[in-house]
């Protein structure tokens, strides 16, 4: 009996593995774009920034204020410069980080 609980043993944990390797797999990052999508800065609310929000923050959602100039958001390809932004020089969102107008 010894032999067959230190089996099973074995193969719960060998299924803790595999299963806990195939879930890591499976998931993806929020902020890897594909080709029909564009990294578009200034355009994110506090706190929504899929990531790149500065000094002080590490990544996605970390963003301090509403339309922060150097955190961005994905957004389908060619609607970055239509998306407004409070902040942005132009008005809309940037393909690049900038300098928040005053």
């Amino acid at each position: 009996m010894k032999n067959n609980t230190l089996g099973m043993s074995l193969s719960i944990t060998a299924l803790t593995l595999a299963l806990g390797s195939a879930l890591s797999l499976s998931v993806v990052p929020s902020a890897q774009a594909d080709d029909s999508m564009e990294k578009c800065f200034g355009v994110a609310l506090k706190g929504k920034n899929d990531c790149a929000a500065g000094a002080g923050t590490s990544c996605a959602g970390t963003s301090k204020t509403d339309y922060q100039a150097n955190a961005w958001k994905l957004v389908p390809k060619g609607t970055c410069e239509k998306t407004a932004s409070t902040t942005s020089p132009t008005g809309f969102g940037q393909l690049a980080t900038f300098k928040a107008k005053s």
